[in-house]
């Protein structure tokens, strides 16, 4: 028994060349080989450069290279293996054309723990250059014939609905077709891409021939350009103008997909990726001999695909319904985010057109809070003892802070009031002369006890909640104290900020379930006085304060705000708040006020329960 191992992992071209050169010295050698390589000298030479991937060296140790580096390369491009590992087990010598023959044992890694291996065969032929592998397609292995080569299949599993939280389904698998183009086929490339962009239009009119060839020039070579990829329904509708166009090609699969197009589109595309990890971790295989025309032909290896786990959401369709078509009618960039105060759940996160060409705003856009960070400066006073909710206070129509004047909206006065009047009419005066009036750290630590500056690893969705730094003087924690300065918050921040003052303290928030979100730091709750306090005034608010646009929909504690920005002649609409265990937050960019917010927000909580 003779038995040599040999393994490369996928290497450069360099060092495969270099590997290559190395194996190729035996059989350019003299001394110890005087009477030429021996046959375990060739198998082990061709097994080398088989492994390495060069079917080039491997195909000239072979008597017939042509045929042989056209088979190899054709497998070894089908497989894309990770690493080869090959085995000589046995050399035996006879006579006649084929004076040797050699078994071996060959362990292909493709990725991804699969291991496709097998036991093969080889004769050698002695020929004038001395002994060279004798080439048949059995060679590489047994089962493979004239014309064939090995080929890689994957078969996915079929994938499971994704769910709301009341098991309706969100998302569910359909037929989709991907529309790629193949620059180098394609001929004419700029009249291809014409036609292409055309025959799209009536389902995608934004593609235009020059966003397919700015595309196509992006591609590396050898690899086709994704254009669009279409349900059935749409692809079936455009089929006749784009089907028989040159190098381009429509490979089709199963992919969950929502009922309507950009439904639930900025937490479900990442739920989305969490669903197709588990159609990955579940995908089956197999390998089998493939014919010239690609069609397999026989299995020789396989492992079926695994069940996928059901993906469940802590979303409401009605919830994420409501707040979506509120929204949709606002000209400017329009979100609501909705969740559980009791536990965190993600109840909906809706964007209109204007806000969706901007990004994921609703989660991770930074905005000024304008008067709903009052929530955290009146707490924070609470909480410190410098006030109570029925403490007089001193709300003058605009105040000077070292020489910055801070003015109410269309400067309004209250004179001497309790603090919840203040905080309900939104007084801009006493709110900043409070901030100031406390070390400016304290601002920042309470508006971290709402969530505000908390970090989350929350899966499915990636979201920031603001950040609240300490004035670094008095103007600074006078323009903090009434959410505007430095303090910047998403909608979803000023959500998690209304849920944790429902809840009594932060609730960590979540999107998929049975996943753990991962939290930066766990900050203390408010003291249970703070809570007791502060509930009463976001509820005097709704019923005698800026909010009363949703007066109407039920027991609504919230606050609302307008936050300038830019030359401080536009301002963001803002109303955050909750009513039984939903906490929400709405915000219409460039409003000019926080009015229109109150309507959207009375839209979605008159139409949930």
């Amino acid at each position: 028994m003779i038995s040599s191992r040999i393994f490369y992992p996928r290497t450069s071209r360099a060092v495969t060349a270099l590997a290559g050169l190395a194996l190729a010295v035996p059989l350019a050698g003299c001394g110890a080989f005087d009477s030429g390589p021996s046959a375990h000298d060739v198998a082990t030479s061709f097994l080398g450069s088989l492994s390495a991937g060069d079917a080039a060296v491997a195909a000239g140790r072979t008597d017939a290279p042509g045929q042989a580096q056209q088979t190899l390369e054709r497998s070894w491009t089908n497989l894309h293996p990770q690493g080869v590992r090959t085995e000589v087990r046995n050399v035996s010598e006879g006579e006649g054309p084929n004076p040797a023959s050699v078994k071996f044992y060959a362990t292909w890694d493709l990725g991804g723990g699969r291991v496709f291996e097998y036991e093969g065969h080889m004769r050698l032929a002695d020929t004038d250059q001395g002994y060279k592998v004798h080439w048949e397609p059995s060679v590489l292995h047994p089962k493979l014939g004239p014309g064939q080569a090995l080929t890689l299949n994957e078969q996915p599993p079929q994938p499971e609905p994704v769910l709301d939280r009341d098991g309706k389904p969100l998302m569910t698998p359909e037929q989709i077709v991907n529309v790629n183009l193949d620059p180098q086929a394609a001929g004419d490339l700029p009249g291809v891409a014409a036609q292409l962009a055309d025959g799209i239009k009536p389902v995608e009119p934004e593609i235009s021939q020059q966003s397919i060839l700015d595309g196509a020039a992006k591609t590396k070579p050898g690899q086709p350009y994704s254009v669009i990829s279409l349900r059935q329904a749409d692809y079936e509708r455009v089929r006749p103008a784009i089907y028989d166009l040159p190098g381009v090609q429509f490979p089709a699969k199963q992919q969950l997909v929502t009922p309507e197009r950009g439904y639930a589109s900025q937490v479900l595309s990442g739920v989305s990726k969490q669903a197709d990890e588990q159609v990955k971790a579940g995908t089956g295989w197999s390998v089998a001999t493939a014919n010239a025309d690609g069609a397999p032909a026989q299995v020789l290896q396989e492992q079926a695909p695994k069940p996928v786990a059901q993906v469940s959401t802590t979303l409401s369709d009605q919830v994420q319904r409501a707040a979506e078509q509120a929204v949709q009618p606002v000209p400017q960039a329009a979100m609501v985010v909705a969740m559980r105060p009791s536990n965190g759940d993600v109840l909906a996160v809706a964007q209109n057109d204007p806000a969706d060409a901007q990004g994921s705003l609703a989660l991770t856009g930074q905005f000024p809070p304008g008067s709903t960070f009052k929530i955290a400066t009146a707490a924070a006073g609470l909480e410190t003892g410098k006030v109570t909710k029925d403490q007089p206070v001193d709300c003058p129509a605009s105040k000077v802070f070292d020489g910055r004047t801070v003015p109410n909206d269309k400067n309004f006065a209250l004179g001497m009031v309790p603090l919840h009047t203040a905080f309900a009419k939104s007084c801009n005066t006493t709110f900043a002369q409070l901030a100031v009036d406390m070390p400016a750290q304290t601002l920042t630590n309470t508006a971290q006890q709402l969530g505000v500056g908390v970090d989350f690893v929350m899966p499915g969705a990636t979201t920031i909640t603001g950040q609240a730094p300490p004035g670094q003087n008095i103007t600074g924690r006078a323009s903090n104290g009434f959410g505007q300065g430095q303090v910047l918050t998403s909608p979803f921040g000023m959500a998690l900020a209304s849920a944790s003052v429902a809840n009594g303290s932060m609730p960590t928030p979540k999107l998929i379930q049975g996943e753990q979100t991962k939290a930066d730091s766990t900050p203390q709750p408010l003291s249970p006085q703070t809570v007791e306090q502060l509930r009463p005034m976001m509820r005097e608010v709704v019923t005698d304060g800026t909010a009363k646009g949703v007066a109407g929909a039920g027991e609504v504690f919230g606050k609302t705000g307008t936050a300038q920005f830019g030359d401080g002649t536009h301002s963001h609409g803002w109303v955050v708040g909750y009513r039984g265990d939903m906490a929400f937050a709405v915000l219409l960019t460039d409003a000019g006020s926080s009015t229109p917010a109150v309507d959207v927000a009375n839209n979605v909580l008159t139409n949930t329960p």
